[in-house]
């Protein structure tokens, strides 16, 4: 089950407002090098651990996160970013040129996700990260699960709960939905990570 924990505040992009770019040290890693213990380095191991080569975002934000999934992604991976907003994927765009990334490697599509998901190759991707806080949360798990191969994983961002005024919130709601709908389905394999605003990462068996 998620934890009973407070809502963190995220940005578009899904994680922690003010989160640092660099890893919070949680001890020494080889050589002496920290062990990144942010969100966005939870992605970046996801996508490697993957050998992502086609990645669905939901939420492009300032491209901070999609920065971090490319980096994790086999050398020739393509990442498809949706967000509603244009002016978020204008910002993205130009910090993903100014981070070298080939723009062969990205596909920005401005629109709502519910809407685009179904247009998407189903199995034909190995990771799908939402990084929106969203009532849509449950449409989401559902559109996306569609489209992982086996062994892909689809991860949501946001999913603390706390206060009791958040517990009674549309947004907690749609999170217990979330919860529910994973725990229904045994095709499905959950775990839930206390990192930045809270992650949810399912694999499809």
């Amino acid at each position: 089950m998620i934890p009973e924990r407070s809502v963190a505040r995220y940005s578009m992009s899904g994680f922690e407002v003010g989160e640092q770019e660099r890893a919070r040290p949680i001890g020494d890693g080889p050589q002496g090098q920290p062990v990144g213990a942010s969100s966005l380095h939870v992605l970046q191991f996801l996508a490697a651990a993957l050998r992502a080569k086609a990645v669905v975002e939901i939420g492009t934000g300032s491209g901070e996160s999609a920065r971090w999934l490319l980096r994790g992604m086999v050398p020739e991976g393509v990442l498809t970013s949706i967000d509603a907003d244009p002016s978020n994927q204008r910002t993205a765009m130009a910090a993903l040129r100014e981070e070298g990334i080939a723009p062969a490697r990205t596909r920005l599509i401005n629109g709502r996700a519910l809407e685009m998901l179904p247009r998407f190759t189903e199995g034909g991707y190995d990771l799908v990260s939402v990084g929106v806080a969203s009532t849509d949360y449950p449409a989401y798990l559902e559109l996306g699960a569609r489209l992982l191969r086996p062994g892909g994983v689809i991860v949501f961002a946001g999913v603390q709960l706390g206060r009791e005024r958040d517990n009674r919130s549309a947004l907690a709601a749609a999170i217990r939905a979330l919860v529910k709908a994973v725990q229904d389905d045994e095709d499905l394999v959950p775990v839930t990570l206390p990192t930045g605003p809270g992650l949810l990462a399912v694999a499809k068996r």
